[in-house]
């Protein structure tokens, strides 16, 4: 028990060094602040965000966006049946690892994702639920960088 939690130390020492390095090395945009509203976002994950996503007026639409972001299914239907599948590993996957890792932390802190996703595991399964609570936050991400309005709980759960 003392080894492992003296190992446990040693990394928490580590992450604490590389966080201060990354903070150090990194020129930070007016988006950090807002990304930093979004519960589940803390300071790595919003750095990651904002560094992989860039400018966001590149996206021309949400659609866009969590596409890239691979929070979305890439399934061609006609007539609600389906016709085929488009290329599953298109997008940014630093950006599809963060925002999962975003909703998965949101469950913990946020009362309103987690309910959500409660709702979503009931009816599919916890993969999905996690995947659905994490295309959430990409999308609100979206419309925040876009308006550079911070989170909104009641707009983004209401």
């Amino acid at each position: 028990m003392q080894a492992n939690l003296a190992v446990m130390q040693r990394l928490q020492e580590q992450i604490g060094i590389l966080e201060k390095r990354l903070m150090e090395r990194v020129k930070l945009q007016p988006d950090y602040v807002l990304l930093n509203s979004v519960p589940g976002i803390g300071p790595v994950l919003a750095t990651t965000i904002m560094l992989e996503t860039g400018t966001i007026s590149r996206f021309t639409e949400v659609g866009n966006f969590s596409s890239y972001c691979r929070c979305v299914d890439s399934r061609r239907e006609s007539n609600s049946r389906k016709k085929g599948e488009g290329n599953t590993k298109n997008g940014n996957k630093y950006l599809a690892w963060a925002f999962v890792e975003a909703a998965n932390f949101a469950i913990r802190s946020c009362p309103e994702a987690r309910r959500f996703y409660e709702r979503k595991k009931r009816a599919r399964n916890r993969i999905v639920a996690i995947k659905a609570l994490a295309h959430k936050l990409a999308r609100a991400c979206y419309h925040m960088l876009r308006e550079h309005k911070p989170f909104e709980i009641a707009r983004c759960f209401g």
